[in-house]
């Protein structure tokens, strides 16, 4: 078995490198080298730890869990849209150039579901469920019996609880900035919804990508790059 504590670092290294790249040397370098770097490092350390991760399939038709991840990734983008518009800065925001456009759609509408869906829905929610199953059982620690005598391994796909759902939820929000939470929480509830409906990580993938790719291209053609 391979410990919760020992997964951490394959599940969160590749969100962290890409926040790292974007907060730490952002501001140095032009936008495009910044993308190509993040694409380039994020990609790298995916591949790294792609070992350890559990199926991103379930007992479910992928190809089922691929369209209603697309019609789910619809239903996002409006939300995120309605949700955000209310608290969004409206100054005035420079577009992207086309290239910047291009790098930074190819990494958030590909890279970017990956590796958050990976960390959030994957192992967040799998971690807080065993974190609340260990609290049910009235263990004495229950934090440390999920990280070090569990393996978000062997949580069927499917089972879930509400603390799972909130913990997940709350843990995707704090990556974002504070105008965008209420957009982040409804997002985030989404998802898991998604995740428990489907029992499967995929849904969620092609569900986070088509957001952000459709996202784009509202901000590309009502020239709303505020929103973005």
């Amino acid at each position: 078995m391979i410990s919760n504590r020992r997964l951490i670092v394959p599940y969160a290294a590749p969100f962290l490198v890409y926040v790292a790249l974007a907060s730490i040397i952002g501001d140095s370098i032009s936008p495009e080298v910044n993308y190509i770097l993040r694409i380039i490092a994020c990609s790298a350390v995916l591949v790294w730890a792609w070992k350890w991760y559990f199926p991103l399939t379930g007992p479910r038709s992928p190809i089922g869990s691929i369209g209603f991840g697309v019609l789910a990734g619809v239903i996002g983008v409006i939300v995120w849209i309605i949700l955000l518009t209310p608290f969004a800065p409206t100054t005035d925001v420079d577009p992207w150039s086309n290239t910047s456009f291009v790098l930074r759609l190819a990494a958030a509408g590909l890279l970017v579901p990956f590796f958050e869906e990976l960390m959030m829905r994957g192992f967040v929610f799998r971690l807080a469920l065993q974190w609340s199953e260990a609290r049910k059982m009235k263990e004495d620690e229950p934090l440390q019996v999920a990280l070090d005598e569990r393996t978000i391994n062997d949580v069927r796909p499917g089972d879930w609880t509400w603390t799972a759902v909130i913990i997940s939820t709350l843990v995707f929000v704090s990556g974002h900035q504070m105008y965008e939470w209420p957009a982040a929480i409804g997002f985030g509830l989404l998802m898991a919804l998604l995740l428990i409906v489907r029992k499967d990580l995929l849904s969620c993938i092609v569900a986070h990508s088509t957001t952000n790719i459709c996202l784009a291209f509202y901000v590309l053609k009502t020239d709303s790059w505020y929103l973005w």
